[in-house]
C-alpha cells in the first residue's frame, strides 16, 4: 500500500508542476510530498525527477514511469467506479467547479435539494470565472458558458444562455432608449472582461444582417452579479445573461432595450472528463441539473 500511495503522491507532484503546489492538493506538508516521492525513487533505484529551485522536471525514466503509472491509476479508479455503479449508490466527495455568478444564483441554491436526494454525496464547489483545466485541476464537473466547449471533454449541454442588453430606469430616463445598435456609441457601457467581444458588440437584425458596434464606458468587470449591481445603481447599461437579470427584467428593477435585435447568445454545458466509466456521483449530479435546468430555462 505504501508503493500505491507513493505513486499517487509522485503524478499528482508532476500534475501540479510543484511540490508546493501538490502538498497544496492533497493537504499533506511540502515535507511529507517529498518524502513519498524520494522513498519511491529510492525503491526504485532511478531519479524520477529533476529538481532545481526554479523548477521541476520529469527524467527520461520519470516520464516513462509517470505516463505507466497514471493509466495504472486510472484503471484503479475505473474500477472503482465500475464497483460504486454495481452498488447502485451515488457517494463520495464530488469536485464542481463553476463560474461565480451562476454558482450563487442556479447551484448553490439547488444543492440542498440534491444532497437530500443522494445523502452520501459531499460537494467541494470552487467558484471562479475563468476557464479552468478540469483534468489538471482535479475536478470532477466544470460549469461552462461558452460556445461548444473543449472537444477533450464530455459536454452535456443543459440550457441556452441568453443575453439581454439593459439598464435601470433612472438611466434610461436620464441618457435616452437606444433604438438602433448604433445608439449604442453614446451610452455608457458596462463591460464583462471575460466576453470575447468585450470591446465590440455584435446584433442581427430582423433580416438576419449582422451588426457590429464599437462600445466604450468607465467600468469594466469580471463579475456579473458586480455588474448587475452597478446597473440597478444606474452607471450604465450592460449587456448580459438573462440568468442574472432575469428577475430585475420581471420586476421592473431593469429595462430590456433593443428586443428587435438578436444579441449574443452561447450555451450552458456540464463538462466533464472522458472516462470509461462515469461515476454514479457525477450520473447523479448531471441528471439532476439537466432535469432542473432545461431548454426553457426557469430564468427567462
Amino acid at each position: 500500500m505504501d508503493s500505491l500511495t507513493d505513486i499517487a503522491v509522485f503524478t499528482q507532484v508532476v500534475d501540479s508542476g510543484s511540490f508546493t503546489a501538490a502538498a497544496e492538493r492533497l493537504s499533506l506538508s511540502k515535507s511529507v510530498v517529498s518524502k513519498y516521492v524520494t522513498r519511491l525513487e529510492d525503491r526504485l533505484g532511478a531519479r524520477l525527477l529533476n529538481r532545481t529551485t526554479r523548477r521541476l522536471s520529469l527524467t527520461e525514466i520519470g516520464r516513462v514511469f509517470y505516463e505507466r503509472s497514471l493509466r495504472g491509476l486510472q484503471e484503479i479508479e475505473e474500477a472503482e467506479a465500475q464497483v460504486s455503479r454495481l452498488q447502485g449508490k451515488p457517494r463520495g466527495t464530488l469536485r464542481l467547479n463553476t463560474p461565480m455568478s451562476f454558482g450563487i444564483l442556479h447551484i448553490a441554491p439547488a444543492l440542498p435539494d440534491f444532497l437530500r436526494r443522494y445523502p452520501e454525496i459531499s460537494v467541494d464547489m470552487n467558484l471562479d470565472d475563468r476557464q479552468v483545466d478540469v483534468i489538471e485541476e482535479g475536478f470532477d464537473l466544470s460549469v461552462r458558458i461558452s460556445e461548444l466547449p473543449d472537444s477533450a471533454l464530455i459536454a452535456r449541454r443543459l440550457a441556452p444562455c441568453r443575453h439581454a442588453v439593459v439598464a435601470s430606469p433612472e438611466y434610461l430616463e436620464q441618457n435616452g432608449i437606444p433604438t438602433t445598435p448604433d445608439n449604442l456609441r453614446h451610452h455608457n457601457i458596462i463591460s464583462y472582461r471575460y466576453q470575447a467581444s468585450a470591446r465590440e458588440w455584435h446584433f442581427r437584425d430582423s433580416d438576419k444582417k449582422m451588426i457590429s458596434v464599437p462600445i466604450s464606458g468607465t467600468v469594466q468587470m469580471n463579475n456579473s452579479l458586480a455588474l448587475r449591481e452597478a446597473l440597478l445603481g444606474g452607471i450604465g447599461m450592460a449587456r448580459t445573461p438573462t440568468f442574472v437579470v432575469g428577475q430585475d427584467i420581471q420586476s421592473g428593477r431593469l429595462k430590456q432595450v433593443l428586443t428587435n435585435y438578436e444579441t449574443l447568445e452561447v450555451s450552458i454545458y456540464l463538462v466533464y472528463p472522458q472516462r470509461r466509466h462515469l461515476s454514479p456521483k457525477v450520473r447523479a449530479f448531471v441528471d439532476y441539473f439537466a432535469e432542473r435546468i432545461s431548454d426553457n430555462p426557469y430564468w427567462d
